[in-house]
């Protein structure tokens, strides 16, 4: 099995910057797309209102949601099987539950539990 966990969530006022991990860890030969998703509080039961925030292939190609173009670097290391998001200039919007997500090789697609962002204004 696969399991993933994230990390690096916290209070932080706007204008300021987290970085947040996921570590994948289990029987990994492999790693394709990995994704951040976040949601807001309160909406943790409804998984189909994730929000894509940023994506990034085994090769390193980046993708991300118009709202945190510029603020946002999304990055992984294949060989430690993590995953980064440095998150910049943070907005009260961008308070959510950040979701890490991974589409291993023979095993499918996993979701990590979540660590909470909250951004005060």
């Amino acid at each position: 099995q696969v399991q993933l966990v994230e990390s690096g969530g916290g209070l932080v006022q706007a204008g300021g910057s987290l970085r947040l991990s996921c570590t994948a860890s289990g029987s990994i030969i492999s790693i394709n797309a990995m994704g951040w998703y976040r949601q807001a509080p309160g909406k943790q039961r409804e998984r189909k209102q994730r929000e894509l925030v940023a994506t990034i292939t085994s090769g390193g190609s980046t993708n991300y949601a118009n709202s945190v173009k510029g603020r946002f670097t999304i990055s992984r290391d294949n060989a430690k099987n993590r995953m980064y998001l440095q998150m910049n200039e943070l907005k009260p919007e961008d308070t959510a539950v950040y979701y890490c997500n991974a589409d291993v090789i023979t095993w499918g697609d996993y979701w990590g539990k979540g660590t909470l962002v909250t951004v005060s204004s």
